[in-house]
């Protein structure tokens, strides 16, 4: 049995090596259906990787108020327009929100278009200064690889201390150990207390070219009207989130002067309903892809089948040589089969390489988190084999049905 298996993939191979640019088509078109999925599934993971790392990044257990709720703001249309969150308003807030076990960061983002100076060396004005308080790191899930954080003197004292993002360290210091360098913010003298660990660009969004200074320095420095302040809020026992959001609803509404009949002019945006968001979004994403996919496959199985069927034809005349010298219906079959389940393999190979490697260079085009995608991989495996089962099967019954006398005759 197994020296029958041997001889029908020799046969076939040698019935490939004949047949050099059909089968090259044939496997072109198997390992286009097969990029394809691939390609989409790998770029759809590579999205939902960068989205989720990127909301992720606003920490666990925690909730922001800020103007809009995050699918109002994300609307075309907005019905009523809020005000801003000023920095009365997180004044205000902070001095009387007072929950047990949970902590508020209060941030904003002063410009994105700074120059940072060292010595002789400066930056390109795309520079992102936040001015942040003490629980901001914390909140929202930010990690240093060196230094400290800023202590609550830090804030209250004014101190002139910032935290960068860890491309400083290669562009503006060479290499050198920022800590404890000075550095210059529109004109301001700053001392590098904290090293941020990467975290990537995400949309053009560059995190690691940012400096961090205390709120109250960056409030002197960034005086225009209309700063749009965010509050965050991390409550460090998961058992108490929910009351300690409607504690945060009812001290804004509170702040904000709303009586019990009017709607909150404001939004409160939850770390675990974004990422639910997101994995909802990925979701009709991944079934798009699949039904793109399997469209594009389904063509690649037909042409698989009418071309084994054109070789049948073509090849009746060796159906009957074989046939009278011996050969069984059944090894007929399997020789037909074998050559199909190779063309489907060596096609879904090709396919899964090229998926992978498009995939691959889109995702480090646009920035986003690459990770091998192994669902892809192992679904488009099974695919390209489940193809060339069933492309293969009747064209290898219909050689086998031939009949020994009428293949002889052919011509």
């Amino acid at each position: 049995m197994f020296s029958l298996f041997r001889e029908n993939i020799r046969i076939a191979f040698d019935s490939i090596k004949g047949q050099v640019l059909r089968t090259i088509l044939t496997i072109l078109i198997i390992a286009i259906g097969i990029t394809a999925l691939v390609g989409i599934l790998t770029l759809v993971g590579a999205l939902e990787n960068t989205i989720s790392g990127d909301f992720a990044s606003m920490g666990a257990n925690t909730f922001n108020i800020q103007q809009y709720e995050f699918t109002t703001r994300n609307s075309r249309e907005i019905d009523k327009v809020n005000p801003i969150i000023n920095y009365r308003n997180v004044r205000a807030f902070t001095d009387k929100y007072e929950y047990p076990l949970t902590n508020v960061s209060v941030s904003f983002t002063g410009t994105q278009s700074a120059e940072v100076k060292y010595l002789n060396e400066k930056t390109d004005p795309e520079v992102s200064v936040l001015g942040i308080n003490e629980h901001y790191l914390d909140n929202t899930g930010t990690e240093l690889e060196k230094g400290r954080n800023f202590t609550f003197f830090d804030i209250e004292n004014n101190s002139k201390v910032c935290i960068l993002g860890s491309d400083f360290k290669k562009n503006l210091f060479k290499d050198l150990d920022p800590i404890g360098k000075t550095v210059s913010v529109r004109g301001v003298k700053f001392k590098v207390v904290g090293l941020l660990e990467s975290k990537g660009a995400t949309f053009g969004n560059n995190q690691d070219l940012r400096v961090l200074v205390p709120l109250q320095v960056a409030r002197s420095i960034f005086t225009l009207p209309n700063i749009n302040y965010r509050i965050s809020v991390k409550v460090n026992d998961k058992q108490l989130f929910e009351a300690a959001q409607d504690e945060a609803i009812i001290t804004f509404r509170n702040v904000r002067g709303l009586n019990p009949i009017e709607d909150n002019n404001f939004g409160i945006e939850r770390s675990d309903d974004l990422l639910n968001r997101i994995a909802n979004i990925t979701s009709y994403l991944y079934i798009a892809a699949w039904i793109i996919s399997i469209i594009t496959i389904f063509g690649s199985s037909i042409a698989l089948m009418n071309i084994m069927l054109v070789s049948v034809t073509e090849r009746t005349r060796e159906i009957g040589v074989r046939k009278a010298l011996g050969a069984k219906k059944y090894t007929i079959a399997g020789q037909f089969f074998m050559e199909t389940i190779i063309i489907g393999q060596l096609g879904g190979l090709i396919g899964i390489i090229l998926g992978v490697l498009i995939g691959w260079l889109i995702t480090l085009i646009a920035n986003f988190d690459f990770s091998t995608p192994w669902l892809a991989i192992v679904s488009a495996a099974t695919i390209s084999f489940v193809i060339a089962i069933i492309s293969g099967l009747y064209p290898a019954l219909k050689a086998a049905k031939q009949d020994p006398i009428e293949s002889l005759r052919y011509e």
